[in-house]
């Protein structure tokens, strides 16, 4: 990955982590048309640090908030306890997921189609203030968050619409997802660098520098994007966000159905686990020949 190709994934990274529109989805895109190999554990790892820099822009933002109270620490642990435990213990099945990139189309549509309506569905807001949410509240809307372990749906949307649900205004329940990414973002980061780590070594020089540069662009583009996305949410509603989606989606689908975004399939062979990428057409004549070679 050249440093050109690392700043354009930081962009996109910045823009989109906190907009209900899935950065996984983004980032597979434009890896996809810059001809990255997104199975590619450095790159990987890349796509999931360069949130660090994103998670201190809201830090930076919202600096008083975070320093308020310890109640705020408290609540925003109890809304990160669903996705700690059923991220571990549904690993497995996410990585699965995450390897067919059909999923991150559909799940990108299918969002789309509900943030369309969302703001009919929700309209008798009540909270304005994301610091009075109640513990019950922030575990429901950890639940909600949880959503978006079927990649493509959206850590911002799904935690966001979670609040609506909870009758939070749209203004307090984006300002509370992008609280809650802090914890939550954290511990992702911190298991892809542990499992990085431990399979592939120390990092190197050049990956070392591709890092510091993707954490300060993401976080420069993070701090424009939450202040615009506030102010529109605030005024326009989501409606324009679902759009978007469903446009993404199709065009995101075609790139899928095209070979221009790749399957990913993993191969574990004497405890080794090795990655074998293919498209769907090769996918469909290759299940096409088991079954003929089997019945």
């Amino acid at each position: 990955m050249s440093y050109i190709q690392a700043v354009i994934l930081a962009i996109i990274e910045g823009l989109t982590e906190f907009l209900p529109v899935s950065s996984t989805g983004h980032i597979m895109m434009g890896g996809a048309v810059m001809g990255l190999d997104l199975n590619d554990p450095f790159i990987q790892l890349f796509t999931v640090a360069i949130q660090l820099g994103t998670i201190l822009s809201v830090v930076v933002l919202y600096f008083k908030r975070f320093f308020k109270s310890f109640e705020f620490y408290f609540k925003l642990a109890v809304a990160t306890l669903p996705a700690a435990v059923l991220g571990l213990a549904f690993d497995d099945q996410i990585d699965a997921m995450l390897g067919n990139p059909a999923v991150v189309g559909i799940s990108l549509i299918l969002g789309g189609v509900i943030l369309i309506f969302v703001d009919r569905w929700f309209k008798n807001a009540q909270e304005d203030n994301a610091d009075n949410i109640p513990y019950l509240t922030a575990l429901k809307i950890g639940f909600f968050q949880c959503l978006a372990m079927i990649p493509g749906v959206s850590r911002s949307a799904a935690s966001i619409v979670g609040g609506m649900s909870q009758r939070l205004t749209r203004k307090a329940a984006a300002e509370f997802s992008f609280f809650l990414a802090v914890p939550t973002m954290v511990g992702a980061t911190g298991k892809k660098m542990y499992s990085f780590f431990k399979n592939h070594g120390a990092l190197n020089s050049e990956e070392v520098n591709l890092l510091i540069i993707g954490n300060v662009i993401g976080f420069i583009v993070a701090m424009f994007a939450i202040k615009a996305f506030i102010d529109f949410l605030s005024k326009k509603g989501f409606k324009v966000f679902g759009y978007y989606r469903i446009i993404i989606g199709v065009f995101f689908l075609i790139f899928v159905f095209s070979g221009t975004i790749k399957e990913e399939k993993k191969i574990v062979e004497d405890g080794i686990t090795y990655t074998e990428q293919m498209d769907l057409k090769s996918s469909s004549t290759a299940l096409q020949r088991e079954f003929n070679n089997r019945f």
